[in-house]
């Protein structure tokens, strides 16, 4: 798995019980899906220009253990599975400080043309890059 964020549950990401919320859980996740796909060869604003981008069409989060204030949480993912025009990709979700499974989420996203607002083919690099780590890991 690949590393993709590194970050401290502070009180203010926390509900009334002192727990990490979902909110902030999601928004963990969502800022190391960036991360993680930068691994593989996107630049973000270079994809934008094209007019092209990713979209999340399915997202399953499950909770594992709780995450309190002063956590410091560690985020890895992994490619599942390539499609032709979406691929699934796993992220874990770890307390740093006893080693514990938090959260998991797996998401399928597509390749996405942002004007005709429709799924489009993998992007070639992507796809690629994306091959040979899914070999790498067999």
């Amino acid at each position: 798995m690949i590393t993709t964020y590194y970050g401290i549950v502070q009180p203010w990401l926390c509900d009334t019980q002192g727990h990490l919320t979902t909110r902030h859980y999601v928004g963990m996740f969502d800022d190391s899906h960036l991360h993680f796909f930068s691994e593989f060869g996107v630049d973000v604003e270079e994809m934008l220009n094209r007019g092209e981008g990713f979209a999340d069409v399915k997202s399953t989060l499950e909770y594992k253990r709780e995450l309190h204030v002063g956590a410091l949480v560690i985020i890895k993912g992994t490619i599942v599975s390539l499609g032709g025009k979406s691929f699934v990709h796993r992220h874990e979700m770890y307390n740093r400080g006893n080693g514990e499974l938090a959260a998991t989420m797996e998401n399928v996203t597509v390749t996405f043309d942002l004007k005709a607002r429709k799924a489009v083919p993998l992007y070639g690099s992507f796809r690629s890059a994306a091959e040979l780590y899914l070999e790498s890991t067999r």
